[in-house]
Order: C-alpha cells, then structure tokens, then sequence
C-alpha cells in the first residue's frame, strides 16, 4: 500500500510545482543594461518645502552668543521609526498650512515652494539685512524625509530617511526587494507636490529608469508594487485545485486501502 501513495504524493507534488510556475522574462532588474556611463540625471523640481514639512533650521556665527537667539525655540519634538526598527527623536520648526515658518526675532518666514537653498538664501539675507549676525551660516533640513513602500515586496514598510537622498531601489531593498509576484516593468510612484499628486508607472527593467527622474525618491514618496497575473493566477489554482486534489487522494487512499485488504 506504500508503493502507491508514495506515487500519488509525488503526482501531487508535481501538480503544484507546475502549477506555481512563474515566467521568469520580468523577473530581473535592468535586463537591457549595458556596461557603460550614464548621464546625471536632472535635479527634480519638484523637490521643494511643502505645508506640514518639518525643518530643522540652524543659525550660527563667530559669535556663538549672538546665534545662540536664533536657535532656542527650535524644539518641535517629533518621533520617527527608521528602515530598521529604530526610533529616533528630532527638534524642528513646522511649515504651518500658509507655508510659513516662525524663526525667532526674524518672525514669520515664507517657505512652502522654496527650495531648501532658496529658504536658506533669503533667511541669511534677512539676518545681514536686520545687521544681526555678521558671517551668519544657516543651515536646513528635512527631518520627515519619509517614503512608504508596499504591495508585494518582503517587508511593506515606512522609511525615514535621515541622509534626505534614497533611490527606489534601495527603498525597495530596504523593505525587501519585490516578491516574484510583483511587477517590476509596472511600479507606481504616487508623489505630492504642493497639494497635488502625481502618479508615475516605472519599468525597473527598462535602462531608462536610471535617468529618469524618479530613480531618486521625494519626501513622502508611496511607491506600491503591483502583483502580476501568475499571483493572481496561482491564489485562483490554488483556492480551486488544492482542496479537489486532496479530496481526491482521501478517495483513492480509502479504495486502495480496502483493495489490498
């Protein structure tokens, strides 16, 4: 009797093995990349402080006296998880829903749609302007520079991203690459700019992607990973083949346990 339900555990193994199968032809990244050097991709113009963004905004000077005004109410205290699982703790000032920001002595500043550098520019100004400071260093950055990766990857995840420079690829490493259920010719960008959302399809197979302005994320970037038609397919088999083939075995198990009795 062992003779024969060994052969139908292996017919039933092979049953879900082709089953499964999944075509390998999208399963690569860069499949038509040569080996050769590609051109900087241009700066993203869409990288700028939107409402709700946090800063960090340091004001200093050869006077650490005079500096230390402009940097004592610099204590908007957020909590932010990273790619690992670490929490971390930061100050910063918030760009209120009119797109300021409150600086001490200098007031209210406009900062929603200003490049980084341009907030920068027009602060230092501000402060040589009012003779507040002489030589003043302003420095500025995002402390919510978060991107969130999901679908059929290993790990859905949020990562904070404390360098403000991260690649899709590497924010899809981090949250452990793309299942090969995922799509990787059809990955969605979904970014926000300035209230609006923009929705990108980005093929990772494709050598354009590495030029392309969305090889590097923004802040608050979702990047969903689609399944492919053989996840679809495969959770459809399974739901109708699985519990067919099972009650099947139970049948011919009990008639050839009757036989051979």
């Amino acid at each position: 009797m062992a003779k024969p339900i060994v052969s139908l555990m292996l017919l039933f193994q092979l049953i879900l093995f082709f089953s499964s199968c999944i075509s390998t032809k999208n399963s690569v990244y860069l499949n038509n990349a040569t080996d050769s050097s590609y051109l900087k991709m241009p700066v993203e113009a869409d990288n700028l402080i939107q409402n709700n963004d946090i800063l960090s905004i340091a004001i200093t000077s050869l006077n650490p006296d005079a500096s230390a005004l402009f940097n004592t109410t610099n204590n908007l205290v957020i909590s932010s998880t990273s790619s690992v699982g670490n929490n971390s703790q930061s100050s910063g000032y918030l760009v209120n829903t009119e797109g300021f920001v409150q600086l001490p002595i200098l007031g209210n500043i406009q900062a929603a749609g200003l490049s980084k550098n341009q907030l920068k520019n027009n602060i230092t100004q501000m402060v040589l302007d009012k003779k507040l400071l002489i030589d003043p260093i302003v420095n500025i950055r995002h402390l919510n520079f978060e991107v969130t990766v999901i679908g059929e990857v290993g790990h859905p995840t949020v990562i904070n991203v404390p360098n403000e420079k991260i690649s899709l690829l590497k924010a899809l490493g981090l949250a452990g690459d793309i299942t090969i259920y995922g799509k990787k010719d059809n990955v969605l960008v979904i970014r926000e700019t300035q209230g609006n959302k923009k929705v990108k399809h980005v093929d990772l197979n494709s050598k354009d992607f590495l030029t392309s302005p969305y090889y590097y994320l923004l802040p608050n970037d979702v990047v969903y990973v689609e399944p492919n038609k053989d996840k679809v397919a495969s959770v459809g088999r399974g739901r109708q083949l699985v519990p067919a083939i099972l009650s099947g075995l139970s049948v011919v198990v009990i008639v050839l346990d009757r036989i051979i009795n």
